[in-house]
């Protein structure tokens, strides 16, 4: 019964800790439109493989105005992201070189 609960409890730690993990890689894209007022961002995902797929923009919000000061519309990106609610939310932004 002991190593019954043992596995449940590893079992439920490893169900929650999965989406955290997901929710950290990293992801590449071009900005395509910022709001600095809103402190919104559009980037579109650089594709690999399949050409032609899901070519179209997503609306993130910034987690920090900060993130976005050095950012313009055409850059490359590295980005991670978070869920919360209904928003996506942009937790790190790094402008490639």
């Amino acid at each position: 019964m002991k190593a019954a609960t043992i596995t449940l409890a590893t079992v439920a730690a490893l169900v929650w800790s999965v989406p955290a993990f997901a929710a950290e890689q990293g992801t590449a894209g071009v900005v395509t439109g910022i709001n600095r007022l809103n402190g919104t961002i559009a980037i579109k995902r650089v594709q690999s493989g399949t050409v032609g797929a899901n070519t179209a923009a997503e609306e993130f919000k910034i987690k920090d105005n900060a993130m976005i000061e050095d950012v313009h519309a055409g850059d490359r990106v590295n980005f991670s992201t978070s869920d919360s609610g209904a928003a996506k939310t942009i937790t790190k932004l790094d402008r490639q070189k």
